[in-house]
């Protein structure tokens, strides 16, 4: 198959998560070198991709400043990043969805293209050293769009079935460690600080 083309791609970047082994510091907003994680996976994929969508449910005034769509998840209570994923597939625009944590610490330069390689026609995710990551994910839209409908009714909330459902295939990318700032060990071995309005909710 030829490769997906930039504009058929949005960015759905999962930032919904509550960061309770941090404080509740919203990992979005977490500064590497000055940059937000936001903002560091915008730049990364501006080229690859032809929109971009954040799934949040806090804080959303921010992103609008940087001219960011936000969606808050459809449903309602906690019910993990399978929320996130109906958001941004409702309100997906483009036949495919490339779905990314707000966490990840870095991705390999042929993430995207590898992924593109092998999605036709069911989609396809991502497995680094650390083993299977389903929310580093090209997704097709529509079949994401009814199948989180579906698991959210039928509360059927792990990401793992949700893609052995769809068929998706499982891309190997070797020597690659994607990484999670989901600790405060996380955050000092990667250089991440909360912003300073964050700092007294840490």
């Amino acid at each position: 198959m030829p490769p997906i083309p930039a504009s058929d791609i949005t960015l759905g970047i999962l930032a919904g998560g509550r960061a309770s082994r941090l404080g509740g510091v919203d990992k979005a907003w977490l500064q590497r070198d000055g940059l937000a994680q936001v903002e560091r996976w915008r730049r990364r994929f501006a080229d690859g991709t032809g929109a971009i969508l954040i799934s949040a449910n806090r804080h959303l005034e921010r992103y609008e400043r940087i001219g960011l769509h936000v969606v808050a998840d459809r449903s309602a209570g906690d019910l993990g990043p399978l929320a996130g994923l109906d958001a941004l597939a409702a309100a997906c625009g483009t036949p495919w969805l490339l779905t990314l944590p707000v966490d990840l610490v870095g991705v390999n330069d042929g993430l995207l293209p590898s992924l593109g390689a092998a999605a036709h026609p069911y989609g396809a995710f991502a497995v680094d050293d650390d083993g299977p990551q389903p929310l580093v994910a090209l997704w097709p839209t529509l079949a994401l769009r009814d199948a989180a409908t579906h698991a959210l009714a039928s509360r059927e909330l792990a990401v793992h079935p949700l893609q052995r459902r769809l068929r998706m295939l499982a891309v190997r990318l070797d020597g690659v460690r994607f990484g999670n700032l989901n600790t405060p060990q996380d955050l000092a071995a990667a250089g991440a600080v909360p912003r300073p309005s964050d700092e007294s909710h840490a």
